[in-house]
Formats: structure tokens, sequence, C-alpha cells
């Protein structure tokens, strides 16, 4: 396994949606697992899944996971999946009920930001975030390249 995508408590890391940091304000974290089909397993072990522009909504007093691409799985040619297809997560009634009156306030969104294994289960990371506006991203941009800068003359000053 790949040192990045294991960490020592028995998660391996699919994929991340890395643009979802840089577009929002995270506020809340919450894990849930997800409804998958048996071909869409085993394209996940594969690493075959991209979570570009993914977003979660609530419809009906159930979340759904939309826009997550999930490649078929090759050998199973006859019986694939679809690979843009609504999937829904599973949350315990209580958060589903807080997370349809923490969407209804102004600009929260549901947002996936990372799909991985734990103890053998998918499971998803599923954000409340509030979305920056462009001098926001501009601000973070900047704090990123003064850490660099940082980083490298405190480099560059050690024996």
């Amino acid at each position: 396994m790949n040192k990045k995508s294991q960490n020592t408590d028995g998660i391996k890391i699919i994929c991340q949606n890395k643009k979802a940091r840089h577009n929002y304000h995270i506020e809340d974290t919450m894990e849930t697992g997800v409804v998958l089909q048996g071909t869409e397993v085993k394209a996940l072990r594969e690493g075959k899944a991209s979570m570009a522009d993914c977003y979660a909504v609530v419809e009906h007093e159930e979340v759904f996971m939309v826009h997550c691409h999930i490649s078929p799985y090759t050998p199973a040619h006859a019986f694939n999946h679809n690979p843009m297809r609504k999937r829904k997560l599973l949350l315990h009634k209580k958060e589903i009920a807080r997370l349809i009156g923490t969407t209804q306030e102004k600009g929260l969104n549901l947002i996936p930001l990372k799909l991985y294994f734990k103890n053998g289960k998918v499971k998803v990371e599923l954000a409340i975030a509030k979305s920056k506006k462009t001098h926001d991203k501009r601000d973070t941009i900047k704090k990123r390249e003064a850490d660099r800068e940082i980083a490298r003359a405190m480099k560059r000053e050690k024996p």
C-alpha cells in the first residue's frame, strides 16, 4: 500500500475533492456510509473514482451524493453500473434533520471531501460548507504562498 493513502488506523483514501477546501469554508464534517453496487466497490478498490464536481443533496428526508464519478469495473462488462448515478448516503434520522436545518440557512452546502475505506467499508467525509467569495480565495492563495516562502527561507537558514 502507498504510505500517503494508508493511515495507521486502517483508513485507505480512495479519492479527495481537492477543490472543496479552495472553494468553501468548511464549518463541520461528519463520516457517512454509502450505498454501492458490487462493481462499484471493486472499481473503488482499484482507485477509479473522481469527486471533482461532487456535492450532496437532501431529498425526501434522504441524503444523496451527486456527480461522483466511479469508473466502470472492466471485467464485469455486462453487469456494470452507471458511473454518474446518485448514491445514497447512510445517516441517522437525527443527523439528516440537522442537515436539513443547516442547508436551509443562507449559503450552506453539503460537500463530500473524501472517499475512503475504513475497516473494509467505503465511507465518505461529508462537510457542511459555506461558499468563498473571490477575494477570500485570493487571500487563501496569498497566505499559502507566504507560508511556502517562510518554509523555504527556514530550510535555507539551516546549516
